[in-house]
This record gives C-alpha cells, sequence and structure tokens, in this order.
C-alpha cells in the first residue's frame, strides 16, 4: 500500500469526526448522518464506484452501498459494513473538543475515534484504492456506511434488512465492529504476546421498561401501597443479583487460548479473580461470563408531598446467547407480582463459530503485518449491527476493525467515553491489514 494511501486514512477519519453525527435516540434531535453519507458517497463517486443512498425510515437517516465485483461470481459476496452515527459527547468534559478531529501525541481524537469512523475511514481509504487500481478481489465486496447503529439501528440496519433486502443480495458473509483489535499479555516465557480478538458472538440486547402502581395520595399520610417503594424494592433486588455463571462456547474457546499462550488459570471458583488479570478488558470479558441488568432510569411523581399512583424504570439487560428463557423467568421472580415489564428493545444475541476461510483469512493478513500475531474468538458484552444482518438475512459475521493497539491503552474505556482517541499508528497498520484481507478474502 502506498504510503499516500496512509496519508489519506488519517485525513478521512478526521473529516468524518468533525462531521457532528450524534445519535441522542430520539430521531428529532439526532443530526449530522446525511452529511456524514453525503460525504462518503462523494469519496467513492470520485473513484468510479456507482454509489446508491437510501433513506432508511425517517428524514435524514441516510445510508451508502457500494459494490466491487469480484474474481468468482460464484461465490457469496462478503459484506463490510460500518456505521456514521456517533454518541453524544459533552465538549466540557474533554481534553480536546469531541469534534475537532485533532492530531496530537500521535492519537486521533475525537467522538467517533474508535467507535467506529476508524473502520468506516480505512473501509473507506481501502476501497477508494482499489478502484483507482483497478484491483479485482477473490468474491464481490459490498460497503455499507450506515446509520442509526447507536440506538439500535431502527432507522438503520433493521429497517434495511425488512425493507431492502436486496442491498445485501448475494452477501453471506459480513465484517464490522468490534473485533481485530490486540491484547498484549505475558506469554509463559515471560515475553509480550500479542492476541487479537476476533468478534464471534454478541449478546442479546434487551432494553426493559417496569411498571408499578399503588394508590396516590398525601405526602404526609402513612402509605402501604406506594407505587415508588414498590417499584424500587424490585429495582434493587434485580440491580443487585447476580446471574449465574454460564460459559458458552465463544468464551469458553477465549479463556482456552489465552491460558495456552499464557499459563493463566481460570477456575469457575474465582472466574472474577481471573479474569481480572486481562486488565482493563476484564470489564468485557467478565460480562460475557453471566448474564446482566442494569438500572439506568427512573420515573415517577411530579410534586414533592403527592404520592404517584405509579412509576417506571428502566433496566439495560444483556442476555447470553441460549440463556434468553431462562433469564426471563429469572426476572420474573426477582419482579414479583406487582411490577409489570415490557421490551422497549429486543436485539438477539448471535454466535457463530470460529473457522473457515474468511477466518484464515483474517489472521493471515494480521500475521503479515505483525508475525506473532495470534487470532482468538471473543464474545462482545454489547451489541452492533451485525444483529439485523444475522439474524433477518442470514449473513454470517464477525467483528473485525484490525487495530494494533499499545499494550497500555485502556482500549475498553475509550468506546463511548471521554477523550476518545485512537493511535495514528494502530489507524495506519489497521488500514495495510484490511488491505490485505480484502485482497484475500
Amino acid at each position: 500500500m502506498t504510503s499516500s494511501t496512509e496519508d489519506e486514512v488519517v485525513g478521512l477519519v478526521a473529516d468524518l469526526i468533525r462531521i457532528d453525527t450524534t445519535n441522542t435516540g430520539d430521531p428529532t434531535t439526532t443530526i449530522g448522518e446525511r452529511e456524514a453519507a453525503e460525504y462518503v458517497a462523494a469519496k467513492l463517486t470520485e473513484v468510479g464506484y456507482a454509489v446508491e443512498v437510501v433513506e432508511s425510515g425517517a428524514p435524514g437517516r441516510d445510508n451508502v452501498f457500494a459494490r466491487l465485483p469480484g474474481a468468482d461470481d460464484t461465490r457469496g459476496a462478503l459484506l463490510i459494513h460500518g456505521h456514521l452515527d456517533v454518541v453524544p459527547a459533552d465538549a466540557a468534559e474533554w481534553s480536546v473538543h469531541p469534534f475537532s478531529g485533532a492530531l496530537r501525541d500521535g492519537y486521533l481524537w475525537g467522538r467517533g475515534a474508535v467507535d467506529m469512523k476508524d473502520m468506516v475511514g480505512m473501509t473507506l481509504a481501502v476501497a477508494r484504492q482499489f478502484k483507482r487500481d483497478g484491483v479485482v478481489p477473490p468474491r464481490e465486496l459490498v460497503f455499507a456506511f450506515l446509520a442509526d447503529e447507536e440506538a439500535g439501528g431502527k432507522y438503520g440496519s433493521q429497517w434495511l434488512a425488512d425493507h431492502r433486502p436486496d442491498l445485501f443480495e448475494r452477501c453471506t458473509e459480513a465484517v464490522g465492529e468490534v473485533g481485530g483489535f490486540s491484547l498484549t499479555l505475558t506469554d509463559t516465557e515471560g515475553d509480550p504476546a500479542r492476541l487479537y480478538l476476533i468478534e464471534t458472538a454478541e449478546k442479546c440486547i434487551a432494553w426493559m421498561r417496569l411498571r408499578a402502581r399503588g394508590r396516590a395520595g398525601h405526602g404526609s399520610f402513612l402509605h402501604s401501597d406506594n407505587a415508588v417503594t414498590t417499584l424500587c424494592e424490585a429495582v434493587a433486588r434485580l440491580g443487585n443479583h447476580r446471574f449465574p455463571l454460564v460459559l458458552t462456547g465463544t468464551v469458553s474457546a477465549f479463556l482456552a487460548q489465552v491460558a495456552e499462550v499464557t499459563g493463566m488459570e481460570f477456575p469457575d471458583d474465582d472466574l472474577d479473580g481471573a479474569l481480572a488479570k486481562l486488565g482493563p478488558l476484564a470489564r468485557i470479558i467478565g460480562a460475557t461470563v453471566r448474564d446482566t441488568a442494569n438500572p439506568t432510569m427512573l420515573s415517577a411523581g411530579y410534586k414533592a408531598n403527592v404520592i404517584p399512583s405509579a412509576a417506571e424504570a428502566v433496566v439495560d439487560c444483556r442476555v447470553l446467547p441460549g440463556r434468553e428463557t431462562a433469564f426471563e423467568r429469572e426476572v420474573d421472580e426477582l419482579l414479583g407480582p406487582d411490577v409489570s415489564r415490557e421490551w422497549v428493545t429486543y436485539l438477539p444475541a448471535l454466535e457463530t463459530s470460529f473457522d473457515g476461510d474468511l477466518v484464515t483469512a483474517m489472521a493471515a493478513a494480521l500475521r503479515e503485518e505483525d508475525p506473532g500475531a495470534r487470532t482468538v474468538p471473543y464474545m462482545l458484552s454489547g451489541g452492533t449491527d451485525a444483529k439485523a444482518f444475522q439474524d433477518k438475512l442470514g449473513i454470517r459475521c464477525f467483528g473485525f476493525a484490525p487495530l494494533r493497539l499499545p499494550p497500555d491503552l485502556d482500549f475498553a474505556s475509550l468506546f463511548h467515553g471521554v477523550d476518545e482517541r485512537v493511535p495514528v499508528d494502530s489507524l495506519l497498520f489497521g488500514t495495510r491489514v484490511l488491505n490485505r484481507f480484502l485482497r484475500t478474502c
């Protein structure tokens, strides 16, 4: 890959960061996706792609699609997807303005730097190079730049899968966020060992609204039927509950490979303690060995001296593959008969095996740039647009946005965090890996 292409990717990512695509979850206040889509479409059109821009269910929720024919039209196409939206950022909390795209201390800073305008920029740079150079990949490539991932894809991937499945015609496999990044551990000889985590599974996203009802009355009276009390007691039971330890195939494979490289042990009776040795990543991996239910919102009342007749709460539930029925049963037991629940958002878990030609191509591309690279599967505690593609379209999905990271970087904290940033060297590394991967996939 030419140095000019490496230079281009930094500029592309910086430009994308400077386009404020904040997704508040409210279509009336979400901004910037159309401007970002127009930017991407122009960059693709400039080098000769025929692009299709599709609005997904609401004004301004634009998505960009482009295809590059492959050498073997008997093979299924590969979908390379990334989202254009980002979560909100409070500029007062940041060291730099979150939409500045600033270059400082070897990092590119800004909201979206790792989630996921880095991958969008890498994909765009490689797609442009392929078209300029007349590259014919082994199979057809479908590039998709999408809206609304940060709010579950209702006006993005979910809508597109339901209403425009033709855009994904022939796609059998896909790569997107969050995977391909390095984790540096110490091997059995005391030397650094870099594992590259490929996402093969995601927990179910289940946002749940709870409601309790009681008798309204004056705040100064004795009152035994208080909706706020009933709700808060149930929320506390749920929030303090520890769901059972369950090791899925993906997590078991991850732990086995870490143990093989490092000699670490992961006993069931002290798994949390053992996972802590993984450093900052333990927050992600630790969330994939059991279900979680974290209360996030409370709402009740309208005046200090009035006992309300109703109270509500929202709980962010993340459920392991295969645990959905048992999880609901456990939740209902904890809530009791006086609290009702309903799903606000329910996006299923997904899991695929860590094998096949695509996995081999990922590993080979990484080793070309980092000869010591070792790929391992892992489960994402959150969710991505892959949920729509695998569940509704039957596309086999992986997280592969390659980055070689500094060993001491707390990468997990950068997602949705203050001072989000990506190392420039990591961005250049990832672009080279993606280039090699898409030439051999």
